[in-house]
């Protein structure tokens, strides 16, 4: 089982391609086109199934609180974009939320949920921002419901095998396993 869950891990990892990260808008309707958004670009893919992946480690209040601070923040972020409000380091901050999530997970970072929702909120500015600044042709009120759902969706995949990993033996290794890959990932897609 355990090797079964690693393969599932480590294909999830190089299926994911930044390069079809934006759809156009007009052809897949704003919605849609945010539903899928966050599925084509590995840095979003792996930032969000750590944050529930996190979630689910550190357990008790943190399980929710960390991924609805995430997306509560990446709210606020997309909103600063679409009002035209830049932000410094956009991409290399999303990239380093890659690693820095992976590395929490990996390293097993116990952390009350206040501060834990502090950390991922920062990085969800960001990627949040970075939605809106890719928003192109589409209506930013659905691209956003399409986002968010979809963000939501991926940090419950994330917190859902957390909290399966955390029920069977030597889960928990696989866990941290996961979080270094997931680093390791994150790394190569900053030097890629």
């Amino acid at each position: 089982m355990k090797k079964q869950i690693l393969i599932a891990a480590a294909a999830l990892v190089a299926s994911a391609a930044p390069a079809f990260a934006h759809l156009d808008p007009t052809l897949h309707g704003s919605l849609t086109a945010g539903l899928l958004h966050p599925f084509f670009g590995a840095d979003h893919v792996l930032a969000m199934l750590a944050v529930g992946l996190w979630a689910g480690e550190i357990g008790g209040r943190a399980r929710w609180a960390v991924p609805a601070t995430f997306v509560a923040t990446m709210a606020v972020g997309f909103a600063l974009a679409v009002i035209g409000v830049g932000l410094l380091f956009v991409e290399p901050t999303i990239l380093a939320s890659v690693i820095a999530l992976g590395l929490m997970v990996a390293i097993a970072v116990r952390l009350c949920a206040a501060k834990a929702a502090a950390i991922v909120a920062i990085f969800a500015l960001f990627h949040g921002h970075a939605h809106g600044g890719e928003l192109g042709a589409a209506s930013a009120w659905s691209f956003a419901a399409g986002f968010i759902i979809a963000t939501a969706l991926l940090h419950v995949a994330g917190m859902v095998f957390g909290m399966a990993l955390a029920r069977r033996s030597g889960g928990a290794s696989l866990a941290r396993l996961l979080g270094g890959i997931t680093a390791l990932a994150g790394a190569a897609l900053m030097l890629g």
